[in-house]
């Protein structure tokens, strides 16, 4: 065997890879694969559907939809954890295998991303300018190759390029008359490069995604682990310490309760009407309003509005609107009262819970409210959620002491209808109401950290963000060479890539050659 044929198998085996790669190697490969990560991604937004298309424990109405499952279906779904998917132990693994996949895929792929910024490649040979999608050669004469460098580079900037001149020495044989190498000469030449880019932080915008991301699901999986979501029914005059948690083991549904560090009260409840003649139902709502009062043992009383737009927070605790208990009521009455031996009717302002004097000394305190009353077994009932037949039942203490209870109905009664009888000396009457619902349904999110904050604000405007810089942002790169080929006759070379909107930048380097074009020419 020859030395020159052991020196070519020699070099081929040391350039050759490693037969196999250790266990460790090919584990940390795989985790670090682009394609391994969206097939997570895409796992985790599936199962985020089911989420969405399963009723989650938390979330009002699940009592109704898990009395509406068959024996079979509770048993199913509870043993998968379907109930409260995204607390199961195989979501937050997906999400822990994920977040891995991101830090060792940065890791694997940042350097040669940071290379583009740090080093940028600014000089090139011919071959390789002509060898780019974009690539083309110009005559150029007249001018030493410095000027025409300076004449490109203010075409670069010009079209929003940074434009910079570098210079090169290559060394090449000379050659004879007939065009033959002649190797004992060596002739030095100088060129001149001209390089210019544009978004080139766009090499980095995949990494900022990757952080968001890892915001958001950091966030989550610390809000899920500290804090819990619970739905609590608010009525005015209302009262509580404590809240109701769902659990699903298997097939049963069990309920635990979980003690506040303070006590809230229901003070009063609101529905804005689009109109105020309609129905309560939602399709009619502008926004709900829930007022309450905070009685904490260390840092007192405080008063909040809770609104569809306006969640409030206190020590972790974030209240929201959720739902409301569309069953009529009333938030305000008016009451016409007319005295039995004759007079003037009055007219009384009543609120829900309320009381009022008049000026004979006969108290009026409200007892409850019917849209559309009856009397079921001897007691005052409603037939239906609708404003059929309002009525307001109050409790009247007489300036005697004596306390009796009294019906004031929106429509008027015959005289003779023993529920209509004078009450204390008066005929009573409803003859106005603001409408609201029975009850309000509030949404307890306890986040002590504050993490699901840090995750869909921060996180999550964050991504939507750095997507728009990834996608609608490109790092564009244009390289021109020129070479002497003669007595102040020179040719220039360019060519160009970016690593997206092709479209739009070869129209951009067009404009750009037909600039260095028209410059060559002005100044010849």
């Amino acid at each position: 065997m020859s030395v020159a044929e052991e020196t070519i198998k020699k070099q081929a085996a040391e350039r050759s890879p490693a037969k196999t790669a250790s266990l460790l190697d090919r584990a940390l490969n795989f985790l670090s694969s682009v394609r391994f990560g969206v097939v997570l991604l895409c796992i985790l937004v599936a199962l985020s559907l089911i989420g969405m298309l399963i009723i989650q424990q938390n979330v009002n109405g699940f009592d109704a939809y898990y009395a509406s499952l068959t024996p079979a279906e509770k048993l199913v779904y509870g043993s998968l954890g379907l109930f409260d998917i995204y607390h199961s132990w195989y979501f937050n693994f997906l999400l822990l295998v994920l977040s891995l996949n991101i830090v060792l895929a940065s890791i694997d792929r940042f350097p040669s991303a940071w290379s583009y910024i740090s080093a940028p490649k600014v000089k090139a040979t011919r071959g390789w300018l002509l060898n780019q999608k974009q690539s083309a050669v110009l005559e150029m004469s007249g001018e030493s190759p410095q000027e025409i460098a300076e004449k490109i580079r203010r075409v670069f900037k010009a079209n929003g390029f940074s434009g910079r001149v570098f210079e090169s020495e290559n060394l090449s044989y000379a050659a004879d008359e007939r065009g033959n190498k002649n190797y004992s000469e060596i002739v030095s030449r100088k060129n001149l490069y001209v390089f210019g880019e544009s978004g080139k932080w766009n090499r980095l915008g995949a990494y900022v995604v990757h952080v968001f991301l890892l915001t958001l699901f950091l966030g989550h999986f610390v809000a899920l682990q500290t804090g819990f979501d619970a739905d609590v029914r608010m009525m005015p005059g209302q009262e509580t310490s404590e809240i109701q948690l769902i659990e699903i083991n298997l097939d049963r549904q069990e309920r635990f309760a979980v003690a506040l560090p303070f006590k809230i009260t229901c003070t009063d409840i609101e529905q804005k009407l689009i109109d105020p003649k309609g129905s309560i139902e939602i399709n009619n709502t502008l926004d709900w309003r829930t007022q309450i009062r905070i009685d904490d043992p260390v840092y007192g009383a405080t008063v909040a509005d809770v609104s569809l737009n306006k969640p409030f927070e206190y020590r972790g605790y974030r209240f929201f609107q959720a739902s409301a208990i569309t069953v009529g009521s009333a938030r305000t009455m008016t009451l016409e009262l007319t005295p039995q031996n004759g007079g003037q009717p009055i007219s009384v302002n009543l609120a829900r819970n309320g009381a009022a004097d008049l000026p004979d000394g006969t108290r009026i305190e409200y007892e409850a409210f019917f849209p559309d009353f009856v009397l079921n077994q001897g007691k005052p009932d409603t037939r239906s959620a609708d404003y059929k037949n309002p009525a307001v039942v109050l409790n009247i203490t007489a300036p005697g002491g004596e306390r009796k209870t009294a019906y004031a109905f929106g429509a008027k009664l015959p005289d003779n209808v023993p529920i209509g009888a004078p009450i204390a000396g008066y005929k009573w009457r409803l003859t106005g109401f603001e409408k609201s619902p029975l009850a309000h349904v509030l949404s307890i999110k306890y986040d002590p950290f504050n993490a699901a904050f840090v995750a869909w604000y921060i996180g999550g405007f964050g991504l939507i963000g750095a997507l728009c810089f990834v996608f609608f942002i490109s790092h564009k790169r244009i390289w021109a060479l020129i070479e002497e080929k003669g007595a102040n006759s020179y040719e220039v070379v360019f060519g160009g890539n970016t690593n997206r909107s092709e479209q739009a930048f070869e129209d951009k380097f067009k404009n750009i050659i037909d600039g260095a074009a028209n410059r060559t020419n002005e100044s010849s």
